[in-house]
């Protein structure tokens, strides 16, 4: 008797508590693949809805491989994809590419055009098609099911520790360090610029202790998003990390992570630099206490 092939399907974006409990089941039946889709369905059948991304596609990947996904396969979902009926899904992607034995979905999995296929229409027909279906009861966690939009949410709201415990790490957004005004430099806190997509996900305006990564260096940070209202000018919205007692790096162009772990305080608008300064050391203070704990 071979390995059984054993898939779990779904978006998997942000690779949260409730998913890693999909591959947990997945791999107590065997070796598992796990099946996801890129772009997010949403954004091609409903573009004006489409969600902003938790991870970016490579890091899903890599934490789908660190839940215990032995494979990864990307589905590209376009136009096409999407008309293919339940039936057509389950012969031309779970039989005849995959030649699945074993299929795991969370309870709230939906397939096939208009997403009429659904976990029990799976469960049903899978004998006839000679897999077997595992269906995933949903986790809560404080009475509300775990999801990637409640995560989403959490994180736009700015309640970073929330969303960190629901996605069992901390949330972090990754980019190329730009230039921005050098203002921090100016003043004695020069910082991390990062260039993002339009599907980034980012938290509330505000001042947050986390951790800005550079290649194989990590450092305490305190984060900043917002428009530095303090300045005059109108500016975009910046998230920017300065890394604790660091004033001579030089990270310009190069992919830089940012960990959010706390938040500090609200986005405030300062009577000029002498309050602002005050302000921002009692911010590093807390941050440097906080991201050694």
């Amino acid at each position: 008797m071979g390995v059984k092939k054993v898939v779990a399907i779904g978006i998997f974006d942000g690779v949260h508590a409730g998913h890693q409990q999909i591959i947990a089941t997945a791999r107590h039946a065997g070796e598992v693949t796990v099946i996801t889709f890129d772009p997010h369905p949403t954004s091609v059948i409903a573009p004006e809805r489409a969600p902003t991304q938790l991870v970016n596609l490579k890091d899903r990947i890599s934490l789908l491989k660190e839940a215990g996904a032995t494979f990864v396969e990307v589905i590209n979902f376009n136009k096409d994809f999407s008309t293919l009926s339940p039936d057509q899904f389950i012969e031309e992607v779970l039989v005849g590419r995959f030649s699945s034995e074993h299929v795991v979905v969370g309870e709230n999995f939906n397939f096939g055009y208009k997403a009429q296929g659904t976990p029990k229409y799976l469960s049903e027909v899978g004998p006839k098609y000679g897999f077997a279906v595992s269906i995933v009861k949903l986790q809560e966690d404080r009475g509300s099911t775990i999801s990637s939009s409640r995560i989403r949410n959490l994180i736009i709201d700015g309640q970073i520790e929330r969303a960190n415990e629901l996605l069992t790490r901390n949330f972090y957004l990754k980019g190329l360090v730009i230039h921005g005004e050098k203002r921090g430099r100016e003043i004695g806190y020069p910082t991390a610029n990062i260039g993002l997509t339009n599907l980034a996900t980012i938290p509330a305006d505000g001042v947050y202790a986390g951790w800005l990564s550079v290649d194989n260096q990590r450092w305490p940070a305190a984060i900043s998003i917002g428009t530095n209202p303090t300045f005059p000018g109108v500016r975009g919205r910046q998230v920017e990390a300065y890394a604790l007692d660091q004033t001579d790096l030089e990270l310009y162009d190069l992919e830089a992570k940012i960990e959010f772990g706390y938040r500090l305080r609200d986005t405030l608008k300062f009577d000029g630099l002498e309050p602002l300064l005050k302000q921002m050391k009692k911010d590093c203070d807390q941050a440097r206490e906080l991201t050694s704990k």
